[in-house]
């Protein structure tokens, strides 16, 4: 997997990958407690260099420096956690 600069674009409430004209995202809501990941994005043509992969470990690596618990709603997210289940102690079973 390469290296991709994430950001956190705190406006708009999302992690971003810039590559080429496209942006890739991560859209979250958080408050002082938990951060939910709502939604990923990777446009088609950027598609399948792991750059999904990276959005989501910038998020929980950011929920565990601002000590959140997540929230997941995004279907990749929760593909995500299966492939690497050491990080399921960060997520916060949600409510039924």
């Amino acid at each position: 997997m390469e290296n991709y600069a994430v950001t956190d674009h705190k406006e708009m409430n999302r992690f971003e990958v810039h590559d080429e004209r496209e942006t890739a995202f991560l859209e979250y809501d958080a408050d002082d407690k938990n951060i939910a990941l709502l939604h990923t994005e990777v446009p088609g043509n950027i598609g399948g260099k792991g750059i999904a992969n990276a959005l989501a470990a910038f998020a929980f690596r950011q929920a565990e420096e601002r000590g959140l618990k997540i929230l997941i709603y995004c279907p990749f997210v929760a593909t995500y956690v299966k492939r690497h289940p050491e990080l399921k102690a960060h997520v916060q079973e949600r409510e039924k």
